[in-house]
């Protein structure tokens, strides 16, 4: 296979379509291989303003534009990120780490929702109901908010940004985008697949940099009325508390400890390929992944020893490899706090059966690899069981009955995802109504959104809003009642009806 290569070895910003150099920079480091792949831009509050000035003039603009006429500006982003998508596959890999065949998963889940978002821009629906009053016409219509900032991370550097980008855009807003600075090379190709498909200049602009001065300063500033942000519980909450005060939207998305509920009726093989899948796919990194399995003591032995056997045969190193199922994690920051949760795991009691290591892989040793791991015999109270470790770790929970099983599934701050594998019917509608969690899945496992449905969940992941499907349209827009009145005559609402 071919790998691809960048064009260029510095980033730049990209405001009011121009590539602006700020100098300051940081390396983009591969994590399977510790090279340096690009120099990313480290800008502050200035790039920030300039970019904001740049979108409110193109914002009044866009607005005019008829939303279907905004939505081909999409179809056109589908149709060259279809053209692209080893190209861009490739290169998420060579950042993000993650293996190749889910890289090609996450691009075209970006295609996607070029095309959904994109069939948006003929329907945006509002409403129209009987006015209270005689030669009167009521309706509520969809308004853009303005200038919208979004804030990304690094571990779906391109499907994130597109569930926020693309429903601001064809909602008729311009976006000002933050990319993780581990994961700007997708921004970087995105920005430049939305200047050929004809988006005029300064509805799209990305500002590079860290969260601490280009994401506060984009938070602070009073112009940027929507803050749709995927990422940490405290800087989340940092977020919502700083643009409560300034009455600003917000949307937040910050992550999740999901578990797989096993049942003793289960197809304990079908099982274990849902937990193989969503406990060690993108190395655990992800905000769905598996980090519980709660299991029924009758079957538990017996899911056990098939979930060992079955990681033995995961093959881990650089996802460019066709070959390779886990990749690394994404930086040494990442790795020592998966090593921390080794040793809590280990002092709270639960028993080690694979894994807890790091991995020396490849030829020259630097990138960063940790080790399948599973723990048995936890309990729901442990932190294991608690916290968000955002590594290839899962512990396996004891539990005597459904609705223990349940209770347990429920009793952790997150409830982004949740799974169960039974083949009994009842089980299945009581679990769809009683997980406490904004995703549900039956007999597969805790990842695999679909982007024509909401993405998003409840408790302390978030607060309420949703990306993705029709309802990240609500994010980016207003909603505006509109009367016509055409009596002739003054006519009071309530006041005058008989």
């Amino acid at each position: 296979m071919t790998v691809v290569s960048l064009e260029t070895n510095k980033l730049a910003n990209y405001i009011s379509g121009q590539w602006v150099d700020v100098g300051n920079t940081t390396p983009v480091i591969n994590p399977a291989t510790g090279d340096t792949i690009v120099e990313v831009p480290l800008s502050d509050a200035s790039s920030v303003d300039h970019a904001v000035t740049q979108a409110k003039k193109a914002q009044k603009e866009w607005a005019l534009v008829p939303a279907p006429q905004r939505a081909e500006v999409l179809y056109q982003v589908g149709y060259l990120m279809k053209e692209r998508k080893e190209r861009l596959a490739q290169l998420l890999t060579m950042e993000n780490g993650k293996v190749l065949e889910e890289a090609r998963g996450e691009v075209q889940e970006g295609i996607d929702m070029a095309f959904y978002m994109a069939g948006e821009g003929r329907r945006l629906f509002g409403q129209t109901t009987p006015a209270e009053l005689k030669d009167k016409f009521a309706m509520s219509q969809r308004a853009p908010v303005g200038v919208v900032g979004i804030i990304t991370p690094w571990n779906f550097p391109i499907a994130i940004a597109t569930w926020k980008s693309f429903p601001a855009i064809v909602a008729g807003n311009a976006v000002i985008w933050k990319p993780a600075t581990e994961t700007p090379i997708m921004a970087y190709e995105l920005a430049k697949i939305f200047e050929e498909s004809g988006l005029p200049v300064g509805v799209l602009n990305v500002v590079f940099g860290a969260g601490s001065s280009v994401g506060d300063a984009m938070v602070q500033h009073k112009d940027l009325r929507v803050i749709s942000f995927t990422g940490s519980d405290a800087t989340g909450r940092n977020i919502a508390s700083e643009c409560g005060r300034q009455l600003k939207k917000v949307s937040l998305e910050m992550g999740g400890k999901n578990a797989i509920i096993v049942m003793d009726d289960a197809d304990i093989d079908l099982a274990v390929e849902g937990i193989i899948w969503s406990a060690f796919g993108t190395s655990g990194q992800r905000c769905t992944a598996c980090s519980r399995v709660i299991v029924h003591e009758k079957v538990k032995e017996t899911l056990e020893e098939r979930l060992l056997a079955k990681m033995e045969e995961l093959t881990i190193g650089n996802g460019l490899d066709e070959s390779i199922k886990v990749g690394p994690i994404i930086n040494k920051a990442g790795m020592d706090k998966i090593k921390d949760y080794m040793e809590i795991g280990k002092a709270e009691g639960a028993k080690l059966l694979a894994g807890g290591y790091e991995l020396n892989v490849g030829d020259n040793g630097k990138g960063n690899y940790f080790a399948p791991t599973l723990f048995s015999n936890a309990t729901a109270e442990m932190r294991i069981s608690q916290e968000e470790i955002f590594g290839p770790v899962v512990s396996l929970i004891s539990v005597k009955s459904f609705e223990e099983a349940i209770e347990v599934n429920n009793g952790v701050d997150f409830g982004l995802s949740s799974s169960i594998f039974t083949t009994d019917v009842n089980r299945v509608f009581q679990a769809q109504r009683d997980l406490d969690t904004g995703i549900v899945y039956v007999n597969a496992g805790t990842s695999g959104a679909e982007i024509h449905l909401p993405f998003g969940g409840t408790k302390g992941t978030g607060n309420g809003h949703r990306d993705s499907g029709v309802q990240a349209l609500d994010v980016f827009t207003e909603w505006k009642a509109v009367y016509v009145d055409y009596s002739g005559k003054l006519q009071r609402a309530q006041i005058d009806v008989d």
